[in-house]
C-alpha cells in the first residue's frame, strides 16, 4: 500500500435475500455500499459471477486515496477455520459452499469469514454498544436466531469455528420442527418465525379480538407484532410475554456458563422495545442462579440493517490484528 494511502476493508454481509457490500474504514465509517439479492436459490457460480461484477464497481469508486487492505466476511453456517458455508439453510449452492476461496479470488487480498451473528458480535466490540465492555452475548433475533459471543474482548470460535449457536440449544425435546432437522430448537421459539408460530397458536386457542388476526402467516413481520404490541393487542402481548419467558430462562443457563456482562439484542424482534425488553429482564432474573442476579444487563443493539457490513468489516481489522 502506497504511504500515502488511507487503509479500508471491503465488508461482504450475505444473506439468505440480500448481499451488502461495503468498504469500511477503522474508525466504521462506512466509505460506499451496496446492497444486492443474493439469488440463492441460483447456483453458487451465479453468486460468483454477480459479486465479480460488484465488487468491481465498488472498488472502482473508491478515490485514490483510499486502499484496500483485506476483506471481511459474515455468512450463515460459516466455519471461520475453513472458510466454507456448512449446509447452510435456504440456499442452493450445496453443502460446502468455498466463499473464502471465491472472494479471495476476485481480489487478492488476506480474507477472514465468520458465522454472521460472530461479525455481528465483532461490530459491536469494535464499533457499537459493545465497545466498552470485554464480556457479552449478542443475539440476532430474525428469521432465526444467531449469536455471538465476547469473552475477554475475543470472540470464542471454538475447535471447528462454529461455537456459539445457542439459537439451538433445546427448549423442548418435542416441541417445534427446526429447519436445521432438530425438534424444540431455542429459534423455534424465540425469533421472529417463532413469534409468528406463537401468535397463530394463541389465535386458534383464543377468541380474544386481535388486529393480529387479520394476517396470514406469510404476510405477518415481526413489526407488525410489535405495533400491535405498542397498541395494548392482547395476543401480540401474551406473544411477547411467552417469548421473553422461554428466551429469558435461556439466557439464564448461559450467564450460568459465561457470566457476561450484558446481552445485546438486535434483530426484527427487537423493534418491540421494552414491551419485550422488560419481560424479557424479568424472566431472566427469575431464572438466574442468586450470585448472578441484578448483575447481568440487557441492552438494544443501536446498528441499522444498513450497518450490517460493520460486522464484518471488523471481522478484517482483527485479523489484520489492528
Amino acid at each position: 500500500m502506497d504511504k500515502t494511502s488511507k487503509a479500508t476493508v471491503l465488508a461482504l454481509d450475505i444473506g439468505g435475500t440480500f448481499t451488502k457490500l461495503g468498504v469500511v474504514d477503522r474508525q466504521g465509517h462506512i466509505l460506499v455500499s451496496k446492497v444486492v439479492k443474493t439469488e440463492a436459490n441460483q447456483p453458487f457460480s451465479v453468486f460468483k459471477e454477480q459479486m465479480k461484477g460488484e465488487i468491481a464497481l465498488l472498488t472502482a469508486s473508491l478515490d485514490a486515496t483510499h486502499s484496500i487492505v483485506a476483506i471481511g466476511i459474515g455468512a450463515p453456517n460459516a466455519n471461520f477455520r475453513t472458510g466454507e458455508m456448512i449446509n447452510p439453510h435456504n440456499f442452493k449452492w450445496g453443502p460446502l459452499v468455498p466463499v473464502k476461496e471465491m472472494i479471495q479470488e476476485l481480489l487478492d487480498r488476506p480474507v477472514f469469514m465468520t458465522n454472521d451473528a460472530n461479525a455481528s458480535a465483532l461490530g459491536e466490540l469494535y464499533f457499537g454498544v459493545g465497545k466498552n465492555m470485554k464480556n457479552f452475548v449478542v443475539l440476532t433475533l430474525g428469521t432465526g436466531l444467531g449469536s455471538g459471543i465476547i469473552n475477554e474482548g475475543e470472540l470464542i470460535y471454538g475447535e471447528h469455528g462454529m461455537a456459539g449457536e445457542l439459537g439451538h440449544v433445546n427448549v423442548f425435546p418435542q416441541g417445534r420442527q427446526c429447519n436445521c432437522g432438530l425438534k424444540g430448537c431455542l429459534e423455534t421459539y424465540a425469533s421472529v418465525t417463532g413469534i409468528k408460530r406463537t401468535v397463530f397458536e394463541l389465535l386458534s386457542d383464543s377468541n380474544a379480538a386481535s388486529v393480529l388476526r387479520s394476517y396470514s402467516f406469510e404476510d405477518l413481520t415481526g413489526k407488525d407484532i410489535s405495533k400491535a404490541a405498542h397498541a395494548v393487542d392482547s395476543i401480540a402481548l401474551e406473544a411477547f410475554e411467552r417469548t421473553a419467558k422461554i428466551l429469558g430462562s435461556k439466557m439464564a443457563d448461559t450467564v450460568a456458563h459465561l457470566e457476561p456482562e450484558a446481552f445485546i439484542i438486535a434483530g426484527g424482534l427487537s423493534q418491540a422495545g421494552d414491551l419485550f425488553l422488560k419481560p424479557l429482564k424479568k424472566h431472566m432474573e427469575t431464572a438466574l442462579f442468586n450470585a448472578y442476579k441484578g448483575k447481568v444487563n440487557i441492552v438494544l443493539s443501536e446498528s441499522t440493517s444498513g450497518e450490517a457490513v460493520l460486522g464484518p468489516a471488523a471481522l478484517a481489522w482483527q485479523g489484520l490484528g489492528l
